[in-house]
């Protein structure tokens, strides 16, 4: 059974920075051919794919996210990682980790269970 959780602070400041971390346990990121995503959801609306990384360590991104988004990863430790800068309180979401085995997501068989970013002064 693959578990991901995802971690990082809750609250974030306009402009800054936002970091998030998801620990994968029961399988590794490194296993072919999957992908291990990013995923988020603003309130009252639908999610939205925002990056991946593969087993290989390519990355790919959502178009309208690209410019300030940044997916890498830590194989000793088995996570990956969101990098997002210049934040505003548009990004405020529910943000998920999750595995699948197509690039641009939406097939995920395994995912975690979210995290509240709140981007706010």
């Amino acid at each position: 059974q693959v578990q991901l959780q995802e971690s990082g602070p809750g609250l974030v400041k306009p402009s800054q920075t936002l970091s998030l971390t998801c620990t994968v346990s029961g399988g590794s990121i490194t296993t072919n051919y999957y992908y291990w995503h990013w995923i988020r959801q603003p309130p009252g609306k639908g999610l939205e794919w925002m990056g991946a990384i593969s087993y290989s360590g390519r990355t790919y991104y959502s178009p309208s996210l690209k410019s300030r988004t940044s997916i890498s990863r830590d194989t000793s430790k088995n996570q990956f990682t969101l990098q997002m800068s210049s934040v505003t309180p548009e990004d405020t979401a529910v943000y998920y980790c999750a595995r699948g085995v197509r690039v641009g997501g939406g097939d995920y068989d395994y995912r975690g269970q979210g995290t509240q970013v709140t981007v706010s002064s």
